[in-house]
């Protein structure tokens, strides 16, 4: 484990100097980011469960830590967990699918993550974290990634069918599909009455099996 957390720490070394999306861009120079980036990626050969979110927003951009926002004190509440255990690098690995802000669209809302990223470090990332015993994909983005062909044709289905999912993955390791926390989804949660009545129970019964405090 040792030496498998040297290895990480390497790797990550990397991601916080990368500068792809500002100076290679996928599509061409006009698709450069255009502020500097700030990779924000908590990973850890020790932690039992994965966040797989989608990318930072302004308030994580600006603090270099994930979740520091409303979005996250709502994702804690989910989990059942307080901010020493969230930021507890035994218990949570913090893996978005963009590691940088991706800056804002026309109408104020956070543009999907960078294409440069997932390609680039995702894989080598996950292979260097064997330990995890738990994976949350937050969003259609990390949905699409962790569960493949398991992911339904929209968000909603893919949470709905969190059970099939968690018997399909359970053998390997577990995935449970999540909302993005944003406030945005408070109209969503209230018209989709499982997921506080059935899925959020689950999930925090397996979550506080694996969090120390």
């Amino acid at each position: 484990m040792a030496d498998n957390g040297g290895k990480l720490e390497e790797f990550l070394s990397q991601i916080r100097v990368c500068r792809i999306c500002r100076d290679n861009p996928a599509g061409g120079p006009e698709r450069a980011l255009p502020h500097e980036p700030r990779p924000v990626c908590v990973a850890s050969s020790r932690a039992s469960v994965l966040i797989a979110g989608q990318a930072p927003g302004t308030r994580v951009h600006a603090s270099g830590r994930p979740f520091t926002d409303p979005s996250g004190d709502r994702l804690r509440d989910w989990l059942g967990v307080n901010e020493a255990q969230f930021y507890d690098e035994r218990n949570f690995a913090i893996v978005p699918m963009g590691f940088c802000f991706p800056g804002l669209d026309r109408h104020g809302s956070d543009l999907p993550p960078r294409k440069e990223c997932a390609p680039t470090w995702r894989s080598q990332l996950m292979d260097k974290m064997p330990q995890i015993r738990l994976v949350l994909a937050i969003g259609a983005y990390a949905q699409s990634w962790h569960l493949g062909s398991l992911k339904g044709k929209s968000m909603t289905e893919t949470v709905a069918n969190w059970r099939h999912i968690l018997d399909m993955t359970e053998s390997d390791v577990p995935i449970i599909a999540l909302p993005h926390p944003s406030w945005r989804n408070s109209g969503w949660i209230k018209r989709n009455g499982f997921f506080e009545a059935e899925l959020l129970p689950e999930l925090r019964r397996r979550v506080g099996e694996l969090v120390r405090d």
